[in-house]
């Protein structure tokens, strides 16, 4: 074996993964058995343990998806329940006993529910801080959240794929240094409201023990109108009552010629499990929404959140200012029809209603560079702040809770937008944890990078993300909101900031 090449013993066999800067990473180590064929749209399976030592050093399959504007991934290959493993060098492989190992981070990525994958986080940065940073590919949109009559913990494939990456780590982590009695639960944007959902999964209590949420899209209750992106209704609640998913599918296989009306629901499963996964991946939009109200979800998280039925686990959670930016300048004025003066009060009056003339009061158009920014920020305050805030003063009651909010005005986008003034823009935060193409840091930035990821290793370890070399970081029962900017690290008033006050008594 060379020198830059170290294996590790797991139960189903050994893994080969490879040293690099530092680091030990192991990628594409199956967590379950590939969920193709008959194992479409079921629980995931066991893994079937294998000879010899398996190769680690290549990414393993994303879930199924297709390239869009901020994702350029296409996939077609079922076989995607793999995992990642980033590990510090100074950690000890072959440790085992709770306790004796590093706290372990368990990472689900974003991408609207649709896209993403593990290989587009190189966990090197979080790991340098001191964790085992595990991430998990799990199965996405029409694979993951679909539903039909017959169709056993419909909705529910993708949570039941993260649940597995879960027990996996339980299993397994001490195998690579680190402690499966210390174990951090993070996301970002739609992984952030999949922890959300772990929260109030049944299945999911004891298998991790502290939770973050990045940038989670509206945990509880409904979106206006073109708050999230300009021409899309409003949106329902992030959470789909099972009967609705079972009638949404059922009229969707129908609709696109996979099964005839009317027939026995067993046997449309069975030829909707024949349906080549490029064909169902042209309805993954329509599914995207974990279904409530069966045996992995029994309610919605949001009601789940608001009545403190959830373990009383450590919480920390935030956003980026300028979350809204993203959605708009995307979906708006890169695609040629931004909002104008002229549009600005249709898009107001079919968002908020009656009051319409309060927002555009509270909002005018004089004090904005564009029409684009000034519904940029009523996205961001009403879509994002108001509902994460909210999220925030529920989870109080019942346990600690630590918010932030990412404010560098520089920030390298995931996605650059010619031409349209980022700010702190959607998942501009994300490079600053890992090390992400395309999005380098410099000189203050990397600073700032530094701190953030001690503040989340002093709280996958503590259960606190206080640190002595730190500012201060008093939780949010306080009414304390962490600003980190590369010039500052402090106390913001986050509530005045994005007109809390005045959203509470608003649609």
């Amino acid at each position: 074996m060379t020198a830059d090449r170290v294996t590790v013993r797991l139960a189903a066999g050994t893994v080969r993964g490879r040293r690099t800067d530092g680091h030990l990473v192991f990628q594409g180590i199956p967590y379950a058995a590939p969920p193709v064929g008959e194992r479409r749209w079921r629980p995931p399976a066991p893994v079937e343990p294998w000879s010899g030592v398996r190769d680690a050093t290549e990414p393993g399959n994303p879930a199924p998806q297709t390239a869009r504007s901020f994702a350029d991934t296409t996939a077609l290959d079922e076989d995607c329940l793999t995992l990642d493993v980033t590990v510090p060098e100074g950690a000890d492989p072959g440790t085992r006993a709770p306790g004796a190992g590093l706290p372990v981070l368990v990472w689900l990525h974003g991408g609207g529910g649709t896209n993403g994958g593990a290989a587009l986080y190189d966990a090197r940065r979080l790991a340098a801080a001191g964790l085992v940073v595990v991430i998990p590919n799990f199965r996405l949109g029409v694979l993951a959240c679909f539903g039909h009559p017959g169709l056993a913990d419909a909705g529910t494939f993708g949570l039941q794929d993260q649940q597995a990456a879960l027990r996996w780590v339980r299993r397994e982590v001490a195998a690579f240094g680190g402690d499966p009695a210390n174990v951090t639960l993070a996301g970002d944007s739609y992984g952030a409201l999949m922890v959300a959902a772990h929260l109030a999964a049944p299945g999911s209590a004891g298998l991790f023990h502290r939770a973050v949420l990045q940038s989670a899209f509206a945990v509880a209750g409904e979106t206006p109108a073109h708050a999230l992106i300009p021409g899309v209704p409003a949106l329902p609640p992030r959470w789909v009552p099972v009967d609705e998913l079972e009638r949404t599918g059922a009229a969707t296989a129908v609709e696109r010629g996979w099964v005839r009306s009317g027939g026995d629901p067993e046997a449309a499963l069975a030829q909707l499990r024949r349906v080549p996964v490029a064909d169902l991946l042209s309805a993954s939009d329509d599914f995207i929404r974990p279904a409530f109200g069966g045996r992995v979800l029994p309610e919605a998280p949001g009601e789940a959140l608001s009545a403190g039925r959830f373990p009383r686990v450590p919480v920390l959670l935030g956003t980026v200012r300028d979350e809204g930016r993203f959605f708009v300048g995307m979906f708006a004025d890169l695609v040629g029809n931004p909002v104008t003066a002229d549009g600005y009060p249709r898009l107001l009056a079919e968002a908020f209603g009656d009051a319409a003339d309060e927002v555009a009061e509270r909002y005018p158009l004089d004090r904005f560079p564009t029409p684009s920014l000034a519904w940029a920020q009523v996205s961001t305050d009403r879509a994002w702040a108001r509902p994460t805030w909210e999220l925030a003063r529920t989870l109080t009651p019942h346990t600690r809770t630590w918010f932030y909010e990412f404010a560098d005005d520089d920030a390298p986008p995931t996605v650059p937008i010619p031409g349209f003034p980022a700010g702190a823009v959607h998942a501009s935060d994300l490079p600053y944890q890992f090390d992400v193409a395309g999005a380098p840091l410099a000189g203050a930035q990397r600073g700032l990078a530094d701190a953030m990821n001690r503040y989340w290793a002093a709280f996958a370890a503590n259960g606190d993300p206080a640190r002595p070399d730190l500012p201060d970081w008093p939780d949010v029962d306080t009414g304390h909101v962490q600003s980190l900017a590369p010039d500052r690290i402090g106390g913001v008033d986050y509530a005045a900031e994005h007109a809390l006050d005045f959203w509470a008594r608003m649609p």
